[in-house]
């Protein structure tokens, strides 16, 4: 029996997605496992699970800062995130439609993801990411040129609502044998099931989830 794929979901404004991305290539071609891309529209997911985004809560924001700082450190790469932030993904992330550049996915998406988050530049700028592709080797000005087709815009709107209708919440989120992986942290958990070595004991997963709520927040008052 073949294994299954590796779901990789990811918007390229989270950072989180770019340290994952940094890794999950080479684990799945370690297991043999076939890599399966999925652009997202991040702020969709928030939209629709009623969630802010890290950098709209200011106290989160700079925690979060701190974090990607000391991960890049402690991995030894540079990290310099995009130029603006939040910026409109929405050009990159259909640039990286496997409909739209084909067996060139790994490399766009490892392009524009260095380029934002290690060198600084401006991901909601389309010249800006031709010119990124372009100095990767890519013929960037005929996959720029599909990006505001109809059927492409489409099938962006498609993969968010798949995602959606999956339970995927946020980016990066790794779908695996079923299992769901949230956050660029659960690269070591992904390889313990890899190596069917995980820890996880199902049944009580979901007697876990099976217990009944005893109030909701917003029922709780001073």
């Amino acid at each position: 029996m073949t294994p299954g794929p590796i779901d990789f979901y990811f918007d390229y404004l989270s950072p989180y997605a770019y340290f994952a991305w940094r890794r999950i290539p080479a684990l799945a071609a370690r297991f043999q496992r076939e890599l399966k891309i999925h652009p997202v529209v991040f702020g969709k997911l928030l939209d629709h699970w009623g969630q802010l985004g890290p950098a709209e809560i200011p106290p989160k924001s700079k925690w979060l800062q701190s974090y990607c700082l000391r991960y890049a450190a402690l991995n030894e790469f540079e990290f310099n995130p995009p130029k603006y932030h939040p910026f409109n993904p929405l050009a990159a992330l259909r640039l990286s439609l496997q409909e739209v550049c084909g067996a060139q996915q790994h490399l766009v998406i490892q392009s524009i993801f260095a380029a934002g988050w290690s060198q600084g530049k401006d991901l909601g700028d389309l010249p800006t990411l031709i010119s990124i592709l372009e100095s990767a080797g890519i013929d960037a000005a005929v996959i720029a040129g599909k990006i505001n087709n109809a059927d492409v815009k489409q099938l962006l709107i498609e993969e968010t609502e798949n995602a959606i209708a999956l339970g995927v919440f946020g980016v990066p989120t790794m779908i695996l044998d079923g299992q769901f992986f949230w956050g660029n942290d659960q690269l070591e958990h992904i390889e313990l099931l890899l190596e069917s070595n995980d820890p996880l004991d199902l049944e009580k997963l979901e007697l876990l989830g099976s217990r009944p709520r005893k109030i909701d927040r917003k029922a709780v008052r001073k």
